[in-house]
């Protein structure tokens, strides 16, 4: 079924904000009131604010600026806008709500704080936001070195983890490193592999069309072979190109609506990658040379 666009995006920014409470809830409720920590630029500010007491909304947004800086060059600007404006409301709920102290139990608080934080930054990332800066330098880093974006993130929390221990106590780090892990595992099943890529088949009519859009509006490389199709051993035949791409999966949606927006009717096939070499992955277009894509 073909929805507009105001649909759409109706719908992205709902899901967005339903993420965005239910990561104020896990951070207000659970992690705040009982000292724990968590990982990415979310556990900086959580540390800061416990060793100089700033304020932690504050913190969120100021330590979000360079990781936002740096997405401008790395992700589209529609995604940078988005988390512009995810994280200032994450900011505010923190600032603002009132969830109350669910429970004092440790475990507890590991275990449901990390769920909550975890599934509220799984559904924002579905929809083509972040809520913490360290997703964009493990994309980064990844589309630069070729680095596993989960290794960046786990490299980063290591070592602000291990700065928890010293600053405030080794019994807080190891909570806080069982609050990460289930946060991280929950981000995980919420988006269905974030840190994979996703290979798109697409058979169309419209397959040039398609093809031109998705290297323009995406940014991304593409592969084409010559496929046929017809009813039969003797049925009509009709040569078109068949389209082969990989992206990351926060592109998704956008590539479905480019698709669907000229052919509603495309046969499209998305099956997991885990792991890339060589060709070309992704290709941002040069804004002031305006270059073409190469294929993969």
């Amino acid at each position: 079924m073909k929805h507009s666009k105001t649909y759409n995006y109706l719908t992205e920014y709902v899901q967005i904000a339903i993420g965005i409470i239910l990561a104020s809830v896990g951070l207000k409720a659970f992690l705040l009131p009982n000292g724990f920590m968590d990982g990415g630029v979310t556990g900086i500010a959580l540390l800061v604010n416990r060793v100089i007491g700033i304020d932690i909304s504050l913190l969120l947004v100021i330590f979000s600026l360079p990781f936002l800086v740096l997405g401008y060059y790395t992700v589209s600007i529609r995604i940078v806008i988005k988390s512009i404006l995810s994280i200032i409301s994450f900011a505010l709920l923190i600032h603002f709500g009132d969830y109350g102290i669910i429970t004092e139990d440790k475990l507890l608080i590991s275990i449901f704080g990390g769920l909550c934080l975890g599934g509220g930054i799984g559904i924002a990332i579905r929809n083509g936001s972040v809520l913490d800066g360290s997703e964009i330098l493990g994309i980064y880093l990844n589309d630069k070195f070729g680095l596993s974006i989960g290794r960046v993130i786990l490299m980063f929390n290591i070592v602000l983890f291990s700065i928890t221990a010293m600053v405030v106590s080794i019994e807080v780090a190891l909570y806080s490193i069982l609050t990460y892990i289930v946060t991280a595992k929950v981000t995980d099943l919420t988006i269905e592999g974030f840190e994979d890529f996703i290979g798109v088949t697409i058979v169309s009519n419209d397959y040039a069309k398609i093809k031109h859009a998705i290297m323009t509006n995406l940014g991304v490389g593409l592969t084409t072979y010559k496929g046929s199709k017809g009813f039969g051993s003797k049925g009509s035949q009709q040569d078109f190109d068949i389209i082969h791409t990989i992206i990351n999966r926060i592109d998704i949606k956008k590539m479905h609506r480019i698709i669907e927006e000229i052919d509603e009717n495309a046969f499209i096939v998305e099956f997991d990658v885990n792991n890339v070499k060589g060709g070309v992955l992704r290709h941002y277009i040069d804004k002031k040379k305006n270059k073409h894509l190469p294929k993969m």
